[in-house]
């Protein structure tokens, strides 16, 4: 017989059907032994009367059955086949389970940290945590999509890098090449070197960064989002980042409806977004919040707390646009403002209490990059691709970049960022602790 995904069952009541899936969950009532069946497409009830031998969680499992409505009392509307069961008749066991080393059959999978962690092949399989790389693939295909709106190009760019993207000691060394090599902080100067080629374009990108990553809310591999947008200015791309911004999560949330309502997370509040420049910001903050960080290069933690309170608050919006930040603070290719150099034409997208996007007009001239260059203490020689392409050639441009995992996390309130990984690396592991 043709398999039937669980999902579809709910159509066929009345009908034979064969499931295959993973005992998530036994209940034995004597005679009568009920279980809970996932795939990939949800989970069902499976009622076994004169049961022999015994099924365990995890079991992978074939089942036949009839498809049966359930009581009226009885319905489960927590999920979508809450109306229906499967009356088993044959039970073909695929695959036996070990004993797990901790109960799976609970709503929420109330582990520490480390333990989530240490068992992650295990843990992800729980419907609570398989649910956050639900959102993070609706995330993803929502980002794919407003990419495509752009008219944008998908590329695919390499994560050895014969230099530091950013400049600093922030990079992981490669020692196999002859000369040196690194693992990339950022695929940036890979996509600007295509805009001439393709004049728009989106990548899906790992990054690496060799800085403390034991914080909530830091990974030392993580994964980007970036677009990289030709002949722009500065006004457009802001309203290219909010825009692909706001659709990527939109689409999340009509996509995800069911897990958004499971996590009881508000709806997000989608107004038009407030736009400040850091100075502005950092006067809102000291006469809203009490707190004088006027001469700070960039924004506390809390400063982006607190200016999304009041977004939401007087603006009616979850999201809030920063830009202007110091041009020493920002990377060489960053577009100095031309009415105050001393302000760069870059911006910070916050969301929900963190930043979650950054990005900034780029310098497309070819002799104020080498300048940049020189100025942050580096050797343009160390360059020399990425230079060609702006000595050729290049128009006025600029791009964005989200984090993946950190959007991920404050969709869903999560009070961690291994939470939003599928398998996180920091400081202390690699797939294993490593102390």
């Amino acid at each position: 017989m043709e398999r039937t995904l669980i999902l579809d069952c709910k159509e066929k009541i009345g009908e034979t059907v064969k499931i295959c899936g993973w005992v998530h969950t036994s209940r034995d009532h004597g005679k009568i032994l009920f279980l809970d069946v996932t795939d990939r497409s949800g989970l069902i009830q499976v009622v076994v009367s004169g049961k022999d031998g015994q099924l365990h969680p995890q079991d992978v499992v074939c089942i036949t059955g009839t498809v049966k409505k359930r009581p009226e009392n009885l319905i489960n509307k927590n999920i979508p086949t809450g109306s229906v069961e499967i009356a088993a008749e044959k039970i073909e066991v695929l695959s036996k389970a070990a004993e797990l080393p901790f109960d799976m059959g609970g709503k929420d999978l109330s582990l520490q940290l480390p333990t989530l962690l240490d068992f992650r092949s295990l843990t992800l399989r729980h419907p609570k945590v398989k649910a956050i790389f639900k959102v993070q693939a609706a995330l993803l295909e929502g980002f794919r999509k407003a990419a495509k709106e752009l008219e944008c190009t998908e590329i695919i760019v390499p994560t050895i890098v014969a230099g530091a993207t950013e400049g600093g000691a922030e990079v992981f060394k490669i020692d196999y090449f002859e000369h040196k090599a690194y693992l990339s902080q950022s695929p940036q100067l890979y996509k600007q070197m295509l805009v001439p080629i393709f004049e728009r374009v989106f990548t899906v990108a790992k990054a690496y960064r060799a800085e403390p990553s034991v914080t909530t809310r830091h990974l030392t591999e993580s994964t980007q989002l970036d677009i990289e947008i030709g002949f722009t200015e500065f006004e457009e791309l802001l309203n290219y980042l909010e825009e692909t911004a706001v659709g990527m999560l939109k689409f999340c949330e009509e996509e995800c409806k069911e897990i958004l309502s499971e996590f009881e997370i508000e709806k997000i509040v989608f107004g038009k977004i407030p736009r400040l420049t850091l100075r502005e910001a950092q006067e809102l903050i000291f006469k809203e919040f009490g707190r004088d960080n006027r001469k700070e290069k960039d924004l506390t933690p809390q400063d982006e707390i607190d200016l999304c309170k009041w977004a939401k608050e007087n603006k009616d919006s979850d999201f809030v646009t920063i830009t202007h930040f110091p041009t020493s603070a920002k990377p060489f290719y960053t577009k100095p403002d031309p009415r105050d150099p001393e302000y760069s034409l870059s911006y910070d997208l916050l969301f929900r209490g963190v930043e979650v996007m950054s990005g900034s007009q780029r310098i497309n001239e070819y002799g104020q990059l080498v300048e940049g260059i020189k100025n942050r203490g580096m050797n343009p020689a160390n360059f020399e691709m990425y230079l060609q392409a702006f000595k050729y050639g290049m128009p006025p441009e600029g791009g964005f970049s989200f984090g993946l995992e950190r959007i991920t996390m404050h969709v869903l309130d999560l009070a961690n960022i291994r939470e939003a990984s599928l398998y996180p690396r920091d400081m202390e592991r690699v797939d294993i602790r490593l102390r």
